[in-house]
């Protein structure tokens, strides 16, 4: 597995569930990229795109796991020419209309053609304060791709309760433990 790993705004560092999947990939042999994108408090659409783009091409992930601000980003990458990869985790993602101020430079947001994925699949709250059920439901329906909703959860991240998550690191590692396992025989 070739797993990158994109943060929302502000960054995902430990004790925030993106760390603990990090380690917990590294720790089962993957390969993972989980880069700081520059200025990650204050974000800005064109520099996160061009430093993502480098890594993509560099990297050449085969699953991608977003947090936030990161779907918005991945939404926007997807207008490019970018590698399509085999499995695409979208946790959080904020309303496509998002108004706040600092992050205005990815807002509004167009919802791609296509999610560049092979297999994608949303995470939200039913109590998110940055995008509702029913706009997460829309573009998964959109996408014909399964959602998940989490009771209670927030923003799915530290301050809601989200430091070891071990429902996406199963999720994420599947593909891998499978492969260590046939290793193994």
């Amino acid at each position: 597995m070739r797993l990158l790993i994109l943060h929302g705004w502000g960054g995902s560092d430990y004790p925030h569930w993106q760390a603990h999947l990090a380690a917990e990939v590294a720790k089962n042999y993957g390969t993972v990229s989980f880069p700081l994108i520059q200025h990650p408090h204050y974000p800005n659409r064109n520099r996160w795109m061009k430093q993502v783009r480098q890594i993509l091409e560099a990297f050449k992930p085969d699953t991608v796991v977003c947090h936030s601000l990161a779907n918005t980003l991945w939404f926007w990458l997807c207008e490019e020419d970018i590698a399509p990869v085999e499995r695409l985790f979208m946790v959080s993602p904020p309303s496509l209309h998002t108004d706040e101020q600092t992050i205005k430079t990815f807002f509004p947001c167009p919802m791609p053609e296509t999610l560049k994925a092979k297999e994608a699949q949303i995470f939200v709250s039913d109590n998110d304060p940055w995008i509702t059920t029913q706009e997460a439901e829309g573009i998964a329906q959109h996408y014909n791709i399964p959602v998940t909703i989490l009771h209670n959860a927030g923003h799915i991240n530290t301050d809601s309760g989200y430091g070891k998550w071990e429902e996406i690191e199963q999720l994420v590692m599947k593909k891998q433990i499978m492969r260590n396992k046939d290793r193994s025989v």
